[in-house]
């Protein structure tokens, strides 16, 4: 089993849940729609535990009470850099956000791995590359107040000291499998999980740990968004994805 790039965003934790994939809000039975022409497509994801936030580009709301956990609808935004805010009681969280031509984003404020640190923001490139018959894309990012940790799908260590602001991703065989984050470099109790993860062929699962395990606070934020095919036919096996590293989203001075 294997997950491909790493990117900047926190830990997954909760004890023995289930998850199911659901469609994220505007998301439809077919493929998602490219952005028009020189615009890209982003997703506020908001991860801070017990906030409620507005989000601003450009100075013009976007999303409005937005409760952690939430995932707002897509926003189409113009090529280039735009400055997001997100708002909420007693403080903001700004930041300079660069946005691709044709390009597919998650931005989410989260919390650092420093306990009562201050909300980051940080930036997700949504993998939309077509997938394979009987195949599921799924991003499992690190966004909880927590230690790197280990990746452990159905049983083995696929990737390893993971740390707040990274993930990891893999094209799967679509179905139900075991995830849990370990201590990096502890084989004991998860920090997450095991998880029982249900992903749906021809999709792409995002999901997002927040929370703080020392506080027994940790859960997930899970969205999917359908993909295209790629025309190939179905895999006989799982291929190991790779690694690699995300954009931590730039204070506005």
């Amino acid at each position: 089993m294997g997950l491909a790039r790493l990117l900047i965003v926190g830990v997954v934790t909760s004890a023995l849940a289930a998850v199911t994939a659901a469609a994220a809000p505007g998301s439809g039975a077919g493929a998602a729609s490219p952005p028009p022409r020189g615009a890209g497509s982003v997703v506020f994801v908001q991860a801070v535990p017990g906030a409620e936030m507005v989000v601003s580009v450009d100075g013009e709301e976007v999303a409005a009470g937005l409760a952690d956990g939430a995932v707002a609808p897509p926003v189409t935004l113009d090529a280039g850099p735009h400055a997001v805010e997100f708002a909420f009681d007693g403080g903001s969280v700004e930041a300079t956000v660069e946005v691709g031509a044709g390009s597919a984003s998650d931005v989410v404020v989260h919390n650092p791995a420093a306990v009562d640190g201050e909300p980051v923001v940080s930036i997700y490139p949504t993998p939309m590359d077509p997938i394979g018959p009987g195949k599921a894309r799924v991003v499992l990012a690190h966004t909880a107040t927590t230690a790197p940790a280990d990746v452990e799908v159905d049983g083995q260590v696929v990737f390893t000291n993971i740390a707040n602001g990274e993930y990891a991703e893999a094209d799967v065989a679509a179905g139900a499998h075991q995830v849990a984050l370990l201590p990096s470099g502890i084989k004991g109790e998860p920090i997450l999980g095991p998880l029982e993860v249900t992903l749906r062929a021809g999709t792409l699962t995002s999901v997002y740990a927040v929370g703080n395990p020392r506080r027994g606070s940790m859960r997930v934020i899970v969205r999917e968004t359908p993909l295209r095919g790629d025309g190939t036919e179905a895999p006989t096996r799982v291929e190991t994805g790779s690694a690699g590293l995300a954009v931590l989203a730039s204070p506005v001075s």
